[in-house]
Formats: structure tokens, C-alpha cells, sequence
């Protein structure tokens, strides 16, 4: 048999960290990601490359932050000559497989991987309508509708999840098959799930199990705002949620992830009923938070830790601690890194991320606390206000530094504030790290040069959209999306 191992890499949707049991949550949640935990290292300090999804799985799959790959909104395309995680893998002898959610643009629907399954719910092409959600329409997207039509009901984001672990349960079975056969090559399998993104809609039975028992958000919406954040709460309508909304959308969303945890439950038994859990590397993370409520704000688009810290677990028997947590801060780029040092594969020759195996391996490992995230944006979507924005985060030990284009900066100390509710950029007594953090930030990205390349950018997508709206091109890998699946019940139905 090869003592190369497998790879089994689990990586949702908009999974809040504090959700979960193995982060501090008493609500039961996730009691098989829990049981992971117990079985490998928990990386408490775990940061996303961007608040949003298409550049957070872009710089993923390729170690590249946003702005070192051009991709930084959730209509940009990532270059099919980028090297990724899976180029990586294919060059090391693993023949890496997706099961469902990807969410790049274009006509690469594979970006290495050779085999597929399941697919993703929205077109391969910008110009061209999205999913219609029918009952549910815009509950998916950065809008006030998403909070007043949350409750039960069926969202066909989870309904295409249970079709993706089906069919990861599915391909692990065919796996063991082969295994029996003779077949010893070891597997590298990526498993891409929707949940716990809103619609803030779970199945009725799900929605039971946490009503009456998800109360306020624990962090409160604070006496002054940030301009930037000030102006996006307005944006959003987000000033006079009722309270039994947000208690109700809240509940969805512990719905929503029990529901992916349950999913990962069958997965990860299917790979222990198989065998095939002997030396798989197993990891979880998500492409990043959500607020969920938390100082009265709501889906991502931040750098509050409840949007852009993700879960992240690490699992390999006899080759990783069991039990184990670390405080050191790193990012998905780093992620990726890890998981190719850990296969055998070459690492990505241009990458921005720093394998972390020893750090997993050993909690005293020679480390630099130190990351970045960015949220860029035109002023295209419709949810942007018609404001774009040029945003950088630096984590850098106990502090973090916001930078925002045309505002002024935050600064706090996680040490001491954990919840960020005391802005110290002002502080007198802080500008020495204030200053060091912002030349930081400011070493290696221009705001204005992000501008000229996006607007640049813009331009070839106009054309890209006209074209795909003129000649309506086929999407490849695209699972069946009908509108008439989603549906509401109870108060929001109303």
C-alpha cells in the first residue's frame, strides 16, 4: 500500500467560527466537527484572504492574495494560467477531485482539479441572469430582505448540499472500491459545501431544534461607528432590525450550520467505515465569517473578527496532535501551503503563503504572527451603494489595523479587546504601532494603483458581459437551480 496519504479538505460557506461547539458554543451545533477537533489541532487565529467568497477561494486555491492575482470582487475571473492547489497536487502523481462549490467565473471551471461532480448553483458567466430564487429572491445577497424573510422553510443552497455529500459519500465509497481492487494510489478530494451561507432559511426540523434557545447577539452595536462601517449600516438598512427578526434569522443560520455539520458527519463516517481514514489527512476550514448580528450588523464585508476569522481544524492519526489548539495567526493562503508540505507536492512558486505543518506538528514551532486580508470593490454590484472601496487588514500579534481608503483607520488591541470595541487608532499613546502597522500595510499595495487595475479591469469585464448576454453561452458544472424549490413558512411567509 502507498504510505502517501490522502486528502480530504472540507471547506464551507460563510461559517461564522463562534458557531460551533469546538470554538466555545453550548447549543450543541456541531457535534461531528467537535469530534474532529478532539481528533487534531484547532487553529484559533485563522484568517480568511478577503471578507468575500470569489477572492477568499481564489487566493485559496493559489496562495496569491487578491491583489497578487487580480481578483478581487465576486465578478472577477481568475486567470486559468494561475497555478493552484490542485496544478500542485496534479504535478505530484494525486489526481485531485472536486465535489461540489468552486464559484470561479469563466470558462475554467476546473483550475486543476480533473475530476468533478455536482457543480455549482450559478452561471460560469457575468452578463447573464443569476439563479432565481424565486420566494427567496435577493435573501442570499448583502440585503435588509435576507433578515425579514429568514425563518423555516427550504433554501436550495442546502438542498444542493445534500446532494454534494451524497456524491462525497458516494465518490469516497468508489474509492475504498478501487482500494480493495489493488488500487493503492492515494486521493486528494475537496468537498465545497453552500452552507451555512444565507438564505437564512433551514428546514422546518432544523429550525425546531434551535428555536426559543439562539438569543440576542452577545456583542452590541456600538454608540459611534467607524464612518466607513457607519455609512454601510445605513447602506443596508440594517439600523431598526427588530429584535424577533434577528432572533429568527440567528436561529436559521444555527440551523443552517447543524445541518452542514450533519453533512460532514456522513462524510467523515464514510471515510472511517472504509478504512480510508488511515493516513488522510483530514482539514475543515471555511472561506470566511459572518456577523450574524453581532454589533448589529449582518453577512461579511468587514474586518471585525466575526467576518473574516474562519474555522479551521487539522486531523492526520499518528501524524498531527490530537486535542490540540494554537494561537498562532494564520490565513487560508497558509492553509494551502500546509496541505501541499504535508502531500508532497511542490509548493506553488509564486505563493504568498507559509506552510504552518510544524506549527500544527508542534505549538512551540518558530512562527511569524503576522497576516493580511483585503475587501476591494467598483462600484458595480448593486449592493455596493455605488461606493467602491480600497480596504486592507493587517494582523499582527496581539494587534490589528484596518485600513480604509479615504477614512480613517482602526486600530485594537485583541489582547485586551478581544470584541474590538475601543478604536485606538486616535489614541496618542498607540500612534508609534498605529503608524508602524500602516506603513505595513501600505509596503506592498497602492490603493490608487488597486483602483487603476480595477477600473481597468471593469473595462474587459464589460465586454466579457456583453458578449456572454449576446450569445448566451452554456455553463459548465452547473447544478439545476428552480425557483419554485425555495420556499418559506411561518411569519416570513407572510
Amino acid at each position: 500500500m502507498s504510505d502517501r496519504p490522502n486528502l480530504l479538505f472540507i471547506f464551507s460557506d460563510q461559517h461564522a467560527r463562534p458557531v460551533a461547539g469546538f470554538s466555545g458554543d453550548r447549543l450543541g451545533v456541531t457535534p461531528n466537527l467537535d469530534r474532529l477537533a478532539t481528533q487534531g489541532v484547532v487553529f484559533d487565529n485563522a484568517y480568511c484572504p478577503s471578507p468575500i467568497c470569489v477572492p477568499s477561494r481564489m487566493s485559496m486555491l493559489t496562495t496569491r492574495h487578491p491583489y497578487a492575482q487580480d481578483c478581487w470582487t465576486n465578478d472577477d475571473f481568475l486567470a486559468s494560467d494561475r497555478p493552484t492547489m490542485a496544478h500542485a497536487l496534479g504535478a505530484a502523481g494525486y489526481r485531485p477531485a472536486l465535489v461540489g462549490r468552486l464559484h470561479a467565473l469563466g470558462p475554467d471551471q476546473l483550475h486543476g482539479y480533473v475530476e468533478r461532480e455536482v457543480g455549482d448553483h450559478s452561471p460560469n458567466w457575468i452578463g447573464i441572469p443569476r439563479h432565481d430564487m424565486g420566494v427567496l429572491t435577493n435573501t442570499n445577497e448583502p440585503e435588509r430582505v435576507s433578515l425579514d424573510r429568514a425563518g423555516p422553510g427550504r433554501s436550495v443552497y442546502e438542498l444542493k448540499d445534500r446532494d454534494v455529500g451524497a456524491a462525497a459519500v458516494q465518490w469516497l465509497e468508489r474509492a475504498a472500491a478501487r482500494r480493495r481492487s489493488g488500487d493503492t494510489a492515494p486521493f486528494a478530494l475537496t468537498v465545497g459545501l453552500m452552507l451555512p451561507h444565507a438564505p437564512y432559511v433551514a428546514a422546518p426540523a432544523d429550525y425546531a431544534r434551535f428555536a426559543g434557545r439562539v438569543g440576542p447577539a452577545r456583542v452590541k452595536r456600538p454608540d459611534k461607528d467607524h464612518p466607513w462601517i457607519g455609512w454601510w449600516r445605513d447602506n443596508r438598512r440594517l439600523l431598526d432590525v427588530p429584535e424577533s427578526d434577528a432572533i429568527r434569522a440567528r436561529t436559521a443560520y444555527y440551523a443552517l450550520t447543524w445541518r452542514m455539520d450533519a453533512l460532514i458527519g456522513s462524510i467523515l463516517q464514510t471515510l472511517e467505515a472504509t478504512g480510508l481514514d488511515r493516513n488522510t489527512l483530514i482539514v475543515y476550514a471555511s472561506d470566511h465569517g459572518d456577523h450574524i448580528g453581532e454589533r448589529g450588523l449582518w453577512w461579511k464585508h468587514t474586518f471585525y473578527d466575526e467576518a473574516v476569522k474562519v474555522p479551521m481544524i487539522l486531523s492526520w492519526p499518528g501524524r498531527l496532535p490530537q486535542g490540540e489548539r494554537r494561537q498562532q495567526v494564520v490565513n487560508l493562503v497558509d492553509l494551502t501551503a500546509t496541505m501541499l508540505e504535508a502531500l508532497g507536492a511542490p509548493a506553488l512558486p509564486n505563493g504568498q503563503g507559509r506552510s504552518f505543518l510544524d506549527v500544527a506538528r508542534s505549538r512551540s514551532a518558530r512562527w511569524v504572527d503576522e497576516t493580511y486580508a483585503e475587501y476591494c470593490t467598483d462600484e458595480v454590484p448593486p449592493w455596493t451603494g455605488g461606493m467602491a472601496v480600497r480596504q486592507r487588514m493587517i494582523r499582527c500579534g496581539r494587534w490589528k489595523l484596518v485600513y480604509y481608503h479615504g477614512y480613517p483607520p482602526q486600530l485594537f488591541d485583541l489582547d485586551s479587546d478581544p470584541d474590538e470595541s475601543r478604536d485606538l487608532a486616535g489614541d496618542p499613546a498607540q500612534a508609534e504601532i498605529r503608524e508602524t502597522l500602516l506603513g505595513r500595510v501600505l509596503a506592498d499595495w497602492d490603493p490608487e494603483e488597486i483602483d487603476r487595475r480595477m477600473r481597468q479591469r471593469r473595462r474587459d469585464k464589460d465586454v466579457l458581459g456583453a458578449w456572454a448576454r449576446a450569445t448566451q453561452p452554456q455553463s459548465a458544472y452547473l447544478w439545476p437551480v428552480r425557483a419554485a424549490d425555495n420556499r418559506l413558512e411561518g411569519r416570513a411567509a407572510e
